[in-house]
């Protein structure tokens, strides 16, 4: 077994580590998208140092200068993460030790261990990407006020138990995944909030005799404020789990309009055509037109739910502290990010060029029954008789229809057989009770399908989204502001400009 050069945490050992254990426990696949917060972070500290006269600002000033060629070389291609390094901590550490000194490159891990290094890095990450997916959730939002806009008096059946239940219109459908998304939302919000605090400066577990400043370095990166026990702050990752709880749910959401696109454009349905640019072919098959982007989205709902499971099964016999085993809260975290982000990039834009097909959607409506509860009611508010009976009536009037493969639009039949019901309704009232348009109107109650309550809730729904929007931009500015402010301070020491890196 070859063995590797010696770590820079190895003075206790006597011997380096083999190629196969480094080979085992390295992240630099998972750690690559962190180097740009790995600097930030260092950066932040080191001036934090140098402020509480721990380094000296002589020692800040070369640190500073490069810590920023560090991330410029990063950047061009020169400094290129080693395996045998671990992880991006070990390599930035290692980097600033082979080019500006053993000394120098050394202070930077002053009052600092790699536990609550590997914490910042990962908040630091992970609230820029709640954000991001924020953004997408948005964007579908819209998508589906647009729908619900076009759509208010559009007239299509309501499903239960994926059976005909009663008729709503295409835009209360899309109200209804607005509202539901709005709680993703919140969920997202709630996780970015617990992201947002500040695990620099508790050490490895039990803070430093150095006279660190802790409010200091949640200025300079942004946080809200410090997560404040060190133990606790080591031993976290509920807010990754927080986070992959939210990111579960926004893709059980996803998949439930994705099997929706499913079957809505089927032949037997009929109520949807997607565009040809998201559409796809069968190698065999010349005719067909399938639906794969809402298939795949579906279909990698599972591994969104598989990396909440991995985390949780992780922490469950956890003793407090740090472990190893933290190392592996990141891969399912990132690809549970890259699946939601790919999925909402592509939906809103599928959904935005679907072509709804509202006579079909008519048809069905008045086609199956989906009226029964609007003469139920008509005849609790017109007989006077409790709702139970009148539910007795029409299912008895649908049971007798069914069999002799009717509908209620065959008035004169329905007309006599409510008759054998004691029950006198005249053809004209009947078309009006049954009509599926009509009976879309009559729903008025707060929250219901008639049109003046969707475009109530459409109104709603964009106060929301714009609050959150407004929400968005001021977490967006504070880590603008903190990285901007960061950078100010490095060009006053180094009385250079320096280039914000985003």
């Amino acid at each position: 077994m070859k063995k590797t050069q010696k770590v820079l945490w190895g003075g206790r050992f006597s011997t380096s580590l083999t190629t196969e254990t480094v080979a085992f426990t390295h992240s630099i696949e998972a750690d690559t998208r962190l180097i740009g917060y790995d600097i930030w972070g260092s950066q932040a500290h080191a001036i934090m140092l140098a402020r509480q006269g721990i380094i000296s600002d002589a020692d800040l000033r070369e640190i500073l200068r490069w810590l920023r060629k560090a991330e410029a070389d990063f950047q061009n291609g020169d400094f290129v993460l080693d395996p045998n390094k671990e992880d991006v901590h070990m390599n930035v550490e290692s980097y600033l030790i082979e080019n500006a000194g053993r000394e120098l490159g050394g202070k930077l891990h002053t009052a600092r261990s790699r536990n609550d290094q590997v914490l910042v890095d990962a908040h630091l990450y992970i609230r820029d990407e709640i954000l991001n997916v924020q953004r997408g959730l948005s964007a579908l939002c819209d998508i589906f006020l647009q729908i619900a806009k076009e759509h208010a008096d559009t007239v299509m059946p309501g499903y239960t138990h994926t059976q005909h239940a009663q008729p709503i219109s295409l835009g209360f459908w899309a109200t209804a995944y607005v509202s539901m998304f709005l709680r993703d939302q919140k969920r997202l919000q709630s996780a970015y909030r617990l992201a947002n605090m500040n695990p620099l400066g508790a050490c490895a577990l039990a803070g430093t005799t150095f006279p660190i400043d802790r409010a200091l370095t949640t200025k300079f990166l942004g946080f809200d404020a410090p997560h404040e026990h060190a133990l606790d702050v080591i031993s976290s990752r509920d807010f990754i789990a927080e986070v992959l709880f939210a990111l579960s749910l926004v893709m059980a959401n996803l998949s439930r309009i994705s099997e929706e696109i499913v079957y809505w454009t089927t032949y037997e349905f009929g109520v949807a055509v997607l565009d040809d640019a998201y559409s796809f072919g069968s190698s065999i098959m010349p005719q067909k037109k399938n639906p794969d982007i809402a298939e795949l989205t579906r279909g990698r709902t599972g591994r969104v739910y598989g990396a909440l499971l991995d985390l949780l099964t992780n922490l469950k016999g956890l003793p407090m502290g740090y472990n190893r085993d933290f190392q592996e809260d990141k891969p399912p975290l990132w690809e549970a990010f890259d699946i939601v982000k790919a999925c909402l990039g592509l939906l809103p834009e599928l959904l935005r060029t679907t072509d709804f097909k509202t006579e079909r959607m008519a048809e069905l409506a008045n086609a199956n029954f989906a009226t029964a509860t609007e003469l139920a009611n008509y005849l609790v508010k017109a007989h006077r008789l409790s709702f139970r009976e009148c539910h007795e009536i029409v299912g008895w009037l649908v049971g007798e229809l069914v069999k002799q493969e009717k509908t209620f639009a065959d008035w004169d039949l329905t007309q006599k057989l409510l008759k054998q019901k004691n029950v006198g309704i005249s053809i004209e009232q009947l078309k009006q009770i049954l009509d599926a348009v009509s009976a879309l109107r009559n729903n008025q109650s707060l929250g219901g399908t008639s049109p003046k309550e969707v475009r109530r809730m459409i109104g709603e729904f964009e106060a929301q989204l714009d609050e959150i929007a407004s929400q968005i931009e001021t977490c967006q500015t504070q880590i603008d502001d903190a990285h901007r402010e960061t950078l100010r301070i490095i060009e006053e020491v180094l009385r250079e400009p320096v280039e914000m890196v985003v």
